[in-house]
């Protein structure tokens, strides 16, 4: 019989980190509406089959200016908020919210003109949280 684990109890934003990529802190939007997980990036580009980019921007009080290059990526066609498509990079990283770290597939654009850098969707969510949209970076309150 398959053990049920149990799913953490978290709010409509928490702060999460990225250990492999050294974000730690970063207060992320948790957005049942968004599928994939989203992270802010800028001078996104890619060069003879290596993408390279900067997290977050110099406006970011977590930015720390080491370009990142990851060689295993692919692209998608990804609906934005807005409703429109964009063809967008995706990383495989783990996230570390809590207690719990997960491998997941991550977007990459440009969000700047949004409140927070981080959109968590219910791809990473399913079957390990339950959100309580009442509540506040309910994790690192424990």
């Amino acid at each position: 019989m398959k053990e049920k684990k149990e799913k953490l109890i978290i709010g409509r934003r928490e702060l999460i980190d990225f250990p492999e990529l050294g974000l730690l802190g970063i207060e992320a939007k948790i957005d049942t509406g968004a599928y994939t997980a989203v992270l802010h990036c800028h001078d996104i580009r890619e060069e003879e089959g290596v993408l390279y980019f900067y997290f977050l921007d110099p406006t970011h009080p977590e930015y720390n200016n080491q370009e990142q290059k990851f060689t295993n990526y692919t692209q998608r066609e990804i609906k934005n908020s807005f409703g429109e498509t964009e063809n967008r990079y995706i990383v495989k990283t783990i996230i570390k919210m809590g207690n719990k770290r997960i491998k997941s597939l991550i977007s990459l654009t440009d969000r700047g003109t949004m409140r927070y850098p981080v959109l968590i969707g219910r791809r990473f969510l399913k079957n390990k949280f339950i959100v309580d949209v009442g509540l506040l970076n309910h994790l690192s309150q424990k």
